[in-house]
């Protein structure tokens, strides 16, 4: 194998793939990183088993080939390089030669025989969604997946495509973010899937600016094809919970918050939450909302915000990171505060698509 390719375009196409390569692996192979050059294209695989993600990038190949190079190392060498060309050629042994300008690497790589195929897709469900689309989706949700290994379910994002459209939905227990967008499919593929946390990661590092992703479902599999990157991911198996009971009902005050001003004023008070209490108290009052964190040994913050409130008067606290986390991720300049009473759960809004159900704690007069 030899081929010839910008140092950029293999920068790009090596950072694109090796975050899924784990530091500690049992399979050699698993460091590697897949090269296959053919038809003008240079192909980068790498995997887990549980995630795969393949990148093409156009070279000049003046032997087809394959091969696979450990692919951290590869990484580095690359990133080093003095000239904006690198050429590579491969023996019979796996041994690559990487020339740029005046630097030469030998690297000994393994047979791209011992490689894991990934899976295929000949019957799959198939739908099709805008990258952008996807990744404000993603962002709007993917902070709310639960950590905690024994509820595995909740491990992921749940993907339910039903009738007109996606709904994603991640949840600890202690919060909830939904988001729901308009997708066309036929009815006879509807289904609910939960990607798992590893494959949302890379796929909110793959999504672009542009262009179209196209899921496809095939078993336990699923496949978000970029054009010229396709990650592959097992999916979390298990029924994911109806979280649709969490929602609570109609609202009794309806508070629009400037969610810049309402994040930074929760960012300042929460330095003076400790991590025992972990809450800050809200108390909202005809006008205003004073926002208040104490600890009997730290200290006391509170800080006033002006807002537009004529209800009654209402205390209730959150953990201060769960409130500021979708504030963080929302791009609108408005959220609105959805609250029934000091002891149900509050929901956060913004447009008809999103909302984010939180769990009050308990407040300390």
């Amino acid at each position: 194998m030899k081929f010839t390719i910008s140092k950029e375009s293999l920068q790009q196409a090596i950072q694109q793939v090796q975050h899924v390569v784990s530091a500690r692996t049992t399979l050699a192979i698993l460091s590697n990183v897949l090269l296959r050059a053919r038809d003008g294209v240079l192909e980068l695989t790498t995997t887990d088993l549980d995630v795969g993600v393949t990148c093409s990038v156009a070279a000049e190949v003046e032997e087809e080939g394959a091969t696979t190079l450990p692919a951290r190392k590869l990484a580095t060498i690359v990133r080093e390089l003095p000239a904006e060309e690198v050429e590579i050629s491969v023996d019979g042994k796996n041994t690559a030669s990487i020339r740029s300008g005046p630097s030469f690497f030998k690297v000994h790589g393994l047979s791209s025989e011992e490689f894991p195929s990934l899976p295929g897709f000949d019957e799959a469900r198939e739908f099709k969604i805008e990258q952008p689309l996807l990744r404000d989706c993603l962002r709007k949700t993917s902070y709310a997946i639960s950590t905690d290994e024994t509820r595995y379910v909740l491990n992921g994002i749940l993907f339910s495509f039903k009738g007109s459209g996606l709904t994603m939905v991640a949840t600890d227990g202690r919060r909830l973010a939904m988001v729901e967008q308009e997708v066309e499919f036929p009815e006879s593929q509807a289904v609910d899937i939960i990607v798992p946390t590893k494959a949302v990661n890379e796929l909110a590092r793959l999504l672009g600016d542009n262009g179209d992703v196209i899921i496809r479902v095939s078993g336990s599999q699923v496949g978000f094809d970029l054009g010229e990157s396709l990650l592959i991911s097992k999916l979390i198996d298990g029924n994911y919970p109806n979280y649709r009971q969490v929602i609570p009902g109609e609202a009794k005050e309806k508070i629009v918050l400037e969610r810049e001003a309402f994040l930074r004023a929760i960012s300042r008070v929460s330095l003076l939450a400790t991590d025992k209490s972990n809450s800050v108290k809200f108390i909202f009052t005809d006008g205003q909302v004073e926002i208040v964190a104490s600890s009997p040994d730290v200290g006391e913050a509170r800080e006033t915000l002006p807002i537009n409130y004529k209800g009654a008067d209402i205390t209730i606290a959150f953990n201060p990171e769960f409130t500021m986390a979708p504030l963080r991720n929302l791009t609108a300049d408005e959220v609105t505060l959805h609250l029934i009473d000091e002891i149900s759960p509050g929901v956060l809004r913004t447009g008809a698509s999103f909302l984010y159900v939180l769990m009050p704690m308990r407040v300390n007069n």
